[in-house]
């Protein structure tokens, strides 16, 4: 009779055989800082939305209309999220996870710095909630790709048996970076409320640059070995470069066409 031998499972290519490994605690802590980034910005805009998107960007209707109308803005972001998971999963699959990431993260940094800089009702009438509801819509889809995305890398890294706790650490960037964008928003809402609506709540949202600058150099000192993308290095990062161009220069190109003439 042959004997039988219990083969054992093949490791995936890629896949670290312990999350203890340099190139594993990148990846993880890529995962929980992208989140938590990403978070801090769509955080950050609910709470505004509460305490001053009424006064700044619909200062020309009733209180309670007004109020009414931030809130929509800022449902708007969740109903992009599954159009933002939908597109990022999909080019993430074809081209590759590292490109999407650094995409998605510079979309919502782009996003959340445009809030803080965007001219109020008063300055640009009609076209400030309109750009509101734009830049809203661009974090949505930012943060649907990014936290599918920071997930999955996660996922297909990490060993076989630890994989679920591996997922975790871009479940526990969600909750960090909402609690550090309701910090900074207590923190800066202690001013004078003159100064924090005229300015002061503008400043969370401008440190979103230096945020997603710490997010993509984790990002970037990731290898992703499990990844979809051929010559990820050179077509990805073509493709990174080139989005986020075109993100910006939709935003600069609205920009000139409010104002006055």
């Amino acid at each position: 009779m042959a004997a039988h031998t219990k083969s054992s499972p093949t490791r995936r290519p890629g896949r670290e055989d312990s999350l203890n490994t340099t190139a594993m605690r990148r990846i993880l802590a890529s995962s929980f800082i992208g989140s938590a980034i990403e978070f801090y910005d769509f955080v950050l805009y609910a709470t505004a939305a509460s305490l001053v998107f009424n006064k700044v960007f619909f200062a020309n209707v009733p209180p309670a209309v007004g109020l009414f109308a931030s809130f929509g803005t800022l449902a708007v972001g969740y109903a992009a999220r599954p159009l933002g998971g939908a597109i990022f999963g999909h080019f993430g699959d074809r081209l590759g996870r590292k490109g999407c990431l650094i995409v998605s993260m510079v979309m919502m940094g782009l996003g959340t710095t445009a809030i803080g800089l965007l001219p109020g009702t008063a300055q640009i009438g009609l076209a400030a909630p309109v750009l509101l509801v734009v830049l809203r819509l661009v974090q949505g889809i930012a943060v649907g790709g990014e936290w599918g995305g920071a997930m999955l890398v996660a996922l297909e890294h990490s060993p076989a048996k630890r994989r679920g706790f591996a997922a975790s650490f871009a479940n526990m960037g969600g909750p960090a970076g909402a609690v550090m964008a309701t910090l900074m928003v207590s923190a800066v809402s202690l001013m004078p409320k003159a100064q924090f609506l005229v300015w002061g709540w503008r400043v969370p949202f401008l440190l979103g640059p230096g945020l997603v600058g710490v997010g993509l150099m984790t990002v970037w000192a990731s290898s992703y070995a499990v990844d979809h993308g051929v010559n990820q290095t050179g077509v990805l990062n073509v493709k990174a470069i080139g989005a986020t161009l075109t993100i910006a220069g939709i935003w600069f190109a609205a920009r000139q066409g409010t104002r006055p003439g």
